[in-house]
């Protein structure tokens, strides 16, 4: 009995320890090799069924990225160059040779986003809105692999314990949802958790006054 309790403790601290395990330390090498000023942003490919994910969350990327301390493209003139020069979808866009870019726009980096989830999902009492992306980071001028990341938000609405007063708010929220964009909201703590993140987000660029503290 002592033996199968021991064993059982293991095993909990076992499981404690894999659940307070962190993120391994992003390599910037290259990064620090090639450090950009200024950065465009490509529309997102969208792997999700949400048809407005790519709009709705490529609105939101501009400002976290200016705040780190980047001159960022605008988004919706980049879009609309791309579309006049004869790539309408953003699978063609991430297409566009990466010098071609430098030559036209003079940017330093390319951001390629994807966007793997983006809506929300409705159960009897609840919903759960979720937005997940991947991001790359390439440099125009040598196609260096400057900066990769990953992140998942999600808000879920819940529930107070009475099943009928559930029930009705999550009428109430599917049906007010239905005519806004939810996950435009959580897209912003997506971004925080991409970009922000200790140890594996985007490091602070020239504008910002940490970026001469930043390792």
């Amino acid at each position: 009995m002592r033996t199968l309790i021991r064993i059982a403790a293991c095993l909990l601290a076992l499981a404690v320890l894999a659940g307070c395990k962190t993120a391994e330390p992003y390599d910037y090498t290259n990064y620090r090799a090639h450090r950009p000023r200024s950065i465009l942003v490509l529309p997102p490919l969208n792997e999700s069924t949400a048809l407005e994910g790519t709009y709705g969350y490529l609105s939101t990327v501009t400002f976290p990225l200016a705040e780190l301390g980047y001159y960022v493209f605008p988004v919706a003139v980049v879009d609309q160059m791309m579309k006049e020069n004869g790539l309408p979808t953003a699978g063609e866009m991430h297409q566009a040779p990466l010098s071609k870019i430098a030559e036209i726009t003079g940017a330093d980096a390319v951001m390629f986003v994807t966007l793997q989830q983006y809506g929300s999902k409705y159960q009897l009492i609840n919903s759960k809105t979720v937005v997940q992306v991947k991001a790359k980071l390439m440099d125009t001028r040598t196609e260096t692999v400057l900066w990769e990341g990953a992140a998942l938000a999600q808000q879920d609405s819940g529930g107070s314990g009475n099943i009928i007063a559930d029930m009705i708010a999550a009428a109430i929220i599917q049906a007010v949802s239905s005519s806004t964009d939810t996950a435009h909201g959580v897209s912003r703590l997506a971004n925080a958790n991409l970009f922000r993140t200790k140890n594996t987000g985007l490091l602070y660029g020239p504008y910002n006054p940490q970026y001469e503290k930043a390792p």
